[in-house]
């Protein structure tokens, strides 16, 4: 069973920067789509953004300019996050869906103090 463990979350000031990594036991990100997903307090997971096997990506329009999702290799994909809003609080949680199966995360916590 191939995990998924993500790293690098934290608190940070409204403004600033965090760089969330995803990485995984086997080298599945070359096959499969992988998203960053979070899920604040009270609310329902959604998704933040998504890069396809070809590389192509697509954000939520609440992070667009700002989030910036990246794969370095087949185990390792990244979550560039800059100018920070206290509303980006939440647990982020890295999947990774191939057409036979999705594999989720532990999540890491991300806190943006106002």
């Amino acid at each position: 069973q191939v995990q998924l463990v993500e790293s690098g979350g934290g608190l940070v000031q409204a403004g600033g920067s965090l760089r969330l990594s995803c990485a995984a036991s086997e080298s599945i990100f070359g096959i499969a789509t992988v998203g960053w997903y979070r899920q604040a307090p009270g609310k329902q997971r959604e998704l933040v953004a998504v890069i396809t096997r070809s590389g192509s990506t697509n954000y939520a329009n609440s992070v667009k300019g700002r989030f910036t999702i990246s794969r370095d290799n087949a185990k390792n994909t990244n979550l560039q996050m800059n100018a920070l809003k206290p509303e980006d609080t939440a647990v982020y949680y890295c999947n990774a869906r191939t057409t036979v199966n999705e594999i989720w995360g532990q999540g890491t916590l991300v806190t943006v103090s106002s």
